[in-house]
């Protein structure tokens, strides 16, 4: 098979743009308006609401500096990654095309790491949910509504691609209605022109009148971003989920070029509205949650609850999408011989049945372990599975570096979305990459979490080259 045929079938049956349906036999149930709320509701996870408040603690205002950079780096990552998803819109989005450009080895290894990754947060999220749906409703035991919600969402799953699409398209705009909501009034109420508001309006002087905009120092910056780079984590969905929509290149074009604003405005426009509200040392931020110390110093009535029930939607919708994502990397490694054959398989309405099952296995007995060994066995998977945001970020610029000779080569045309500065900016970004993995080594608190990831990689990478040698020899003797 030539390389041009090899690149051809990567992307489908055919290089025109709004091509209905891939060769692999998943359906385009998703709709533009689905990809748009997948693609912005991607960047905002339950971290943001539930984890801004330590970064703001450790860093004060400068914890804004760290959002910049980190929003920066996931802004590159996305143009590249946009560049070859709108060239070939692939299920297996990086996993494929890491496949093409580095080897069979780095597709392998990405891919698994990945779906690790998204099982392992079905864990943490699914016991997030259950904490909430308890207080409310203290008669069913947590681990009862862990399982309820990860068996709800994998029938959702289950049903069609659309079904899921639908799903993430209301509870990602629940999140995208309360933080526009929530920059509004937060703003009204920082020039005091907000009726009824109990905060006096201070302007910008929160920014500097405790301590400074750097009040523990710079090199509090790179404390920040260790802390709320893992909250960027899902951008990449909508690159996995456009080959599944009714015009892949429109949607991973579209979510490409959007991700700068949406940066801005959900990641530096909230939390910039916080630090106006309130000084960044005020206790209420750590022991409340940033936004919802926010809402109280405004005098909005029962922000907890308001809070939660927003809360409770980004993990259901990191569920949601944690599930789909999982189960459509599984049907990639298996549609390229890289996982069971069986995940390849669809059935009538072109949805992946054993990939989903058996991702949901897994984040069952995920699960399991959070409640039964949570010290042990699952703080092991946490641990193990921390960095692999940044290892898939980094296989993504290297894998941009390769992909761009190929498709000048090959399919110029389809070069519709370009990288900024290539390759200087590719390496840039690589490079910080890079950086924030060799500052976790010697920071305290994340030290274990990359040296764990690494050894699961390393194990994965291994099995790969092994995997690869099999599958070279086989090809030789036959």
């Amino acid at each position: 098979m030539s390389s041009t045929t090899t690149l051809q079938k990567a992307g489908g049956p055919s290089g025109e743009p709004g091509t209905p349906q891939s060769s692999d036999g998943l359906k385009a149930g998703l709709k533009n308006r689905h990809l748009s709320m997948i693609a912005i509701g991607g960047v905002i996870g339950a971290g943001l609401f539930v984890g801004s408040g330590g970064g703001i603690a450790k860093a004060g205002p400068a914890i804004l500096i760290s959002y910049l950079l980190v929003g920066a780096m996931v802004v590159f990552v996305m143009r590249m990654l946009g560049e070859m998803a709108a060239a070939i819109p692939n299920s297996g989005s990086f996993s494929a095309y890491a496949d093409r450009a580095l080897g069979r080895w780095a597709g392998f290894s990405i891919g698994w790491l990945y779906w690790f990754f998204w099982v392992v947060v079905l864990a943490v999220e699914a016991t997030a949910g259950a904490a909430i749906l308890e207080g409310w409703i203290p008669a069913v035991p947590q681990w009862a509504w862990a399982l309820i919600v990860m068996a709800v969402l994998t029938v959702t799953n289950l049903g069609s691609v659309a079904s899921y699409g639908e799903f993430e398209f209301w509870f990602a705009g629940i999140k995208v209605v309360a933080i526009g909501a929530f920059v509004v009034i937060g703003m009204l109420a920082v020039f005091g022109v907000l009726p009824g508001s109990d905060n006096p309006g201070a302007g910008f002087a929160h920014l500097t009148d405790t301590g400074g905009f750097f009040p523990n120092g710079y090199g509090a910056i790179l404390t920040g971003v260790l802390m709320v780079v893992f909250s960027f984590m899902g951008s990449e969905i909508v690159t996995l989920a456009a080959g599944e929509s009714e015009d892949p290149r429109r949607a991973v074009t579209k979510a490409t070029n959007s991700v700068i604003w949406r940066i801005a405005v959900f990641y530096l426009g909230s939390i910039f509205v916080v630090l106006t509200l309130l000084p960044w040392n005020d206790p209420s931020i750590v022991e409340k949650g940033s936004y919802v110390a926010a809402l109280d110093s405004i005098g909005i009535a029962n922000a907890g609850t308001i809070m939660e029930v927003i809360v409770l939607t980004a993990v259901l919708s990191c569920l949601n999408s944690g599930l789909y994502t999982a189960s459509r990397m599984a049907f990639s490694l298996g549609e390229r011989g890289d996982a069971p054959k069986a995940f390849a398989k669809v059935n009538k309405n072109g949805v992946p049945v054993a990939a989903i099952l058996g991702s949901t296995v897994f984040g069952f007995v995920a699960v399991y372990f959070n409640y039964a060994f949570k010290d042990t066995v699952f703080t092991f998977l946490l641990n193990s599975s921390g960095a692999i945001a940044l290892f898939v970020w980094l296989v993504i610029c290297l894998t941009q570096l390769k992909m761009r000779g190929i498709l000048l080569r090959e399919a110029p045309e389809k070069l519709t979305v370009k990288m900024w500065l290539f390759p200087y900016l590719t390496w840039a970004t690589a490079a910080m990459i890079t950086f924030v993995l060799v500052y976790m080594l010697f920071d305290d608190a994340n030290r274990e979490v990359v040296l764990l990831s690494v050894l699961v990689a390393a194990i994965v990478v291994v099995a790969g080259f092994i995997v690869d040698g099999r599958r070279k020899r086989a090809s030789v003797d036959a």
